[in-house]
Order: structure tokens, then C-alpha cells, then sequence
């Protein structure tokens, strides 16, 4: 598609609401609300609407996604259209929607454990399924990684494609990864859109933090961003129906 990766003022036409002091967020939302965004973006919008699963797919680069990748997510979901104060994670616009990682990486698994070289691969998922996709309101299923694939070999590869494939033939049912209510936090400027005290109280006896994100000072609760079912969706399910 040759999409264009860099988010600029030529994303909006017509005149800008302020232009001696360009801010991206707040033009592109007044350009989204008077339909003056390009159409490159607004053709993407549209499929965004329409669509109840999407699936990003991707080599893992620098620990995130490619740059044009990144460029989709920097000016397609863009301030009114994806996202706003009122409107963000579980309250989120495309919480009827589902969404997907399925991606490749260079190094084999064990490099993305807890005491590999890389570190934690639920914490290099983080900013992208919380921070954009649950941000958005979208409910995130369980990432397809596959590990080291330039040195897999030809029939291993075939064999994950069909596990890919018979996966995504009952992908509508499973269920998505556990985020904390935004019920659990201030949602004011005063609170700091923090955790509640009560709620603070009630996870005090947790052996782990509800998240990977919000691990307030304990050990990072295993696979959060790679598995459904795991330790702490448990804890975060009994404290946001206690």
C-alpha cells in the first residue's frame, strides 16, 4: 500500500485551527470531526469500523512493531475516532471489537523469558495490547508468536501455519486477556486516576501485581499479555466484582 509512516500536518486538509502552535492530536480530531482527515486515513477508518477482528501482523522490530505499522496506529486511531478522556480502555469506542498480535521475531523463545536476554516478553507487549489496542477499548485475545522463524525449519513452519490456521477457525470464542477495570481507579485529576485506596487494600495480600503495568512493588504476574487464564485474572475478576 506504500502507507505513509510519518504523522503530519499534510494528514488534514484545509486549514488548520491553530497553526502558529501545531498540535497533531487536537487538529486531527477537528479534521475527524468535520471530515477534513486525508483519505488514505480515512479509507483505513473505514475498514476500523467495519471490521470485528483485526489482526495485526508483523515481524517484531526493536521490540515493537515496524515503522509503517506504527505509523497506521499513530494516524489512523486517531483523538474522537478511536480514543477520548471519556472513552478509553474498557470504556472504550472498539470495545465490541476484537484484536490480535501475530507476529515473528528473530530470537527463539527463552530469550524473551524473565531471565532471558531480552527480558519478559509480556513486558515488551505491554505498551502495544494495553496501551493501544485495550486503550482503545478493543478486547485483546491472546498473541500468536512465532519464535526465531528464519531458523525454523520448512516442515516446523507448515506445522505452525496449520496451528494458525485451526486456531483462527474458533478464534470468536476465546476469551481475551484480563486488564483492570477502570472502575478500580479515581478517574478525576484530583485522584490522579489512580487505584482506589479500597482497592489498593484488597490486593495488598496478592502474591502479584493485577497487570504487567500495575505491578505496585510486587513480582510481575506471570504471562498477563500471553495467556487468558493465568495467575492474577483470577485476582483481578474477584476484586472487580467484590
Amino acid at each position: 500500500m506504500d502507507f505513509e509512516a510519518s504523522a503530519t500536518a499534510k494528514d488534514i486538509t484545509g486549514d488548520l485551527k491553530n497553526p502558529d502552535n501545531f498540535q497533531y492530536g487536537d487538529e486531527t480530531m477537528a479534521a475527524w470531526q468535520e471530515g477534513r482527515l486525508t483519505k488514505e486515513i480515512t479509507e483505513e477508518q473505514r475498514k476500523v469500523e467495519e471490521a470485528e477482528l483485526i489482526i495485526f501482523q508483523f515481524p517484531l522490530y526493536w521490540f515493537s512493531v515496524p515503522a509503517i505499522m506504527k505509523g497506521w496506529i499513530d494516524r489512523v486511531l486517531s483523538q474522537g475516532f478511536a480514543f477520548s478522556l471519556q472513552n478509553m480502555y474498557d470504556n472504550g469506542i472498539f470495545k465490541d471489537k476484537k484484536a490480535v498480535l501475530s507476529f515473528t521475531t528473530g530470537a527463539m523463545e527463552s530469550m524473551f523469558m524473565s531471565d532471558g536476554i531480552n527480558g519478559d516478553i509480556n513486558v515488551i507487549l505491554w505498551p502495544l495490547q494495553n496501551g493501544v489496542l485495550h486503550f482503545c477499548g478493543f478486547q485483546v485475545l491472546e498473541p500468536q508468536i512465532f519464535w526465531s522463524i528464519a531458523h525454523t525449519p520448512p516442515a516446523v513452519r507448515t506445522a505452525l501455519l496449520d496451528a494458525w490456521r485451526a486456531r483462527l477457525k474458533g478464534i470468536w470464542a476465546e476469551k481475551p486477556l484480563s486488564f483492570a477495570s477502570s472502575a478500580l481507579f479515581d478517574l478525576s485529576f484530583q485522584g490522579g486516576f489512580r487505584l482506589t485506596p479500597e482497592v489498593k487494600e484488597k490486593l495488598s495480600t496478592a502474591p502479584y501485581g493485577i497487570t504487567t503495568g500495575h505491578h505496585m512493588g510486587k513480582p510481575l504476574p506471570p504471562h498477563n499479555q500471553t495467556k487468558a487464564e493465568n495467575e492474577t485474572a483470577k485476582t483481578v475478576s474477584d476484586v472487580q466484582t467484590s
